[in-house]
């Protein structure tokens, strides 16, 4: 009888192209199995959400479609199987989605590591957008936080500037509503992909759910923002993309950040 044998995964290229982060173009799934297990302080991700489109902007494009939702689903599934493992037992992952499949992620992450991991689902409130007749205006994206270990895990609650009258000029605790804006089209830091978030955001997350000196991991990259925010946070980062535009534009704002050549 012929036995069948997987080929083997290509070897990652990584760069670092500043102290304390590494890059490489390439797929989540390949990338996740090329890292050490237990030595990742905090997962996020911002995977595409199925949107059925070509995504495009300036500085790149990526192809966010798949045939079904099921289809969807089963492709984060896997990624995040190999990766949940990354994580060390005072690690944590973000998973950051839209209304159309937080849901079912929900699921999913209840079955990877068990109901009693889920912290939050924060909604990150960003006011841009349009409207329509025929629903209420979506104005938010979802945020499933979960950890490794409900004993362990590594938080420190961030704080935010007070909105009431009472407090005003004081900081209170961060609830699970972020009321940070998206980044509109003169904004100073936008640079041209199509998904980018703010780094205000990032910021907000890295130093609430990674400890200084700690390891990020953004398997889908992006625009880059999730490594500055941890590099200018003083945390070593990994970032992985499967578009080539993506790990380019990542380095060139490290490059910026740190003024290297």
């Amino acid at each position: 009888m012929t036995t069948l044998t997987q080929p083997a995964a290509p070897p990652i290229a990584w760069t670092e192209p500043v102290p304390g982060a590494r890059l490489a173009c390439a797929d989540w799934f390949v990338a996740a199995q090329a890292i050490e297990r237990g030595s990742i302080d905090l997962v996020y991700v911002d995977p595409p959400y199925n949107t059925g489109r070509v995504r495009t902007d300036r500085a790149g494009a990526f192809d966010d479609a798949w045939p079904t939702m099921d289809d969807y689903i089963d492709w984060l599934r896997v990624r995040l199987g190999v990766t949940i493992p990354l994580l060390r037992d005072t690690g944590s992952i973000l998973l950051h989605l839209d209304a159309r499949a937080s849901h079912l992620a929900r699921i999913v992450l209840d079955d990877l590591l068990g109901a009693e991991c889920f912290v939050n689902h924060l909604i990150w409130s960003y006011g841009l957008g349009g409207s329509s007749a025929r629903r209420f205006a979506r104005k938010h994206d979802d945020i499933l936080f979960y950890c490794i270990d409900p004993e362990k895990y590594w938080f420190e609650p961030p704080l935010v500037p007070a909105t009431s009258r009472r407090l005003s000029g004081q900081m209170k605790k961060a609830t699970d509503v972020l009321d940070i804006p998206a980044i509109n089209n003169m904004a100073k830091e936008r640079v041209g992909w199509p998904t980018q978030k703010p780094l205000a955001l990032l910021d907000l997350l890295v130093r609430a759910c990674c400890p200084e000196g700690g390891v990020v991991l953004d398997p889908c990259l992006g625009s880059g923002t999730t490594i500055v925010a941890a590099i200018s946070a003083s945390r070593d980062t990994i970032g992985v993309d499967r578009n080539a535009e993506a790990v380019k534009l990542a380095s060139s704002r490290l490059f910026s950040l740190t003024g290297s050549p």
